[in-house]
């Protein structure tokens, strides 16, 4: 995963603050983009969505959400919907991980960290009891600021050229 301070992926040195990249966009916090994720994810039909609050536990975020998707598409589709919509609000991540083979695709936000997983990864790696003493984010409740529409398809397959 990438530190903070090289939340873009790119070259060796600290890259700026995406919110400085898109200061007009509204800025959330932590917890609402942990929010904002699990509901993109949701709004792509992702299966049991949780997000834990790993902040006191772990020194890599604030926020894991672990989302499944049914399978390979799935999991892409999911993985595309939070890039193009988080994107538009400004919010960055860095070089996603496994998104080629979409097994279990990590996007990392800096404070939040989404795992995107087919249903054998998530059984496998069993991340829901490696952070069972984390305690659960009801993502639901969360007030978030209006989310940008989805994206139309042309966009997403843009994305893929």
């Amino acid at each position: 995963m990438l530190s903070p301070g090289n939340r873009l992926g790119r070259g060796s040195g600290p890259t700026p603050d995406p919110r400085l990249l898109f200061p007009s966009e509204p800025d959330i916090d932590s917890k609402q983009l942990a929010a904002a994720c699990a509901q993109l994810a949701d709004e792509k039909k992702g299966l049991d969505i949780r997000v834990y609050e790993v902040g006191e536990y772990l020194q890599v975020g604030d926020y894991f959400v672990v989302v499944t998707g049914t399978s390979r598409p799935h999991v892409k589709a999911i993985h595309q919907e939070l890039h193009v919509r988080l994107k538009k609000m400004g919010e960055l991540h860095g070089e996603p991980e496994g998104a080629d083979m979409a097994w279990w695709v990590v996007l990392d936000y800096g404070t939040v960290v989404v795992h995107a997983l087919q249903p054998e990864a998530r059984e496998y790696y069993d991340l829901d009891r490696l952070y069972s003493d984390c305690p659960e984010l009801d993502w639901r409740e969360v007030e978030l600021p209006p989310l940008t529409p989805a994206a139309p398809e042309s966009d997403a397959e843009a994305l893929e050229a």
